[in-house]
């Protein structure tokens, strides 16, 4: 699957998001190792605390399917009316979900044509293990 389908289909789960406070619209792509795709948006919560990422609704979507191999990642973002054109970094919370799950070679593309790995934007995770 090409990059740029990918942040296709974490656009269209941006349209689900649901984000009254914010206003701001994230959709996600996560793409396993076998072709699968799962997708999640960010889902607002009025205490604030109990809201989830785009990216972690995709990733928990996949773990809680037995999917625990994961190729690349497609994150967009921006406010609610506008279109998702710029680069939408995954938070901290979400960066360290991520490296539970996938290594630092993730990689992870944005709207505006630019990627990443999980690595480079999470050097030091957590680990446990």
């Amino acid at each position: 699957m090409t990059s740029e389908k990918l942040i296709e289909l974490a656009k269209s789960a941006r349209e689900k998001a649901y984000a009254p406070y914010s206003g701001f619209l994230v959709g996600a792509a996560l793409l396993s190792e076998s072709g699968e795709v799962f997708t999640g948006c960010n889902i607002e919560n009025a205490s604030f605390t109990p809201t989830c990422c785009a990216e972690r609704v995709a990733i928990f979507k996949a773990v809680s399917e037995g999917v625990t191999d994961f190729r690349a990642l497609a994150v967009v973002g921006g406010k609610a009316g506008e279109s998702a054109s710029d680069a939408c970094y995954p938070c901290g919370v979400c960066r360290q979900v991520l490296s539970e799950h996938a290594d630092a070679s993730l990689k992870i593309y944005f709207a505006d044509g630019s990627e990443t790995t999980l690595g480079e934007l999470l050097p030091w995770a957590f680990d446990l293990k």
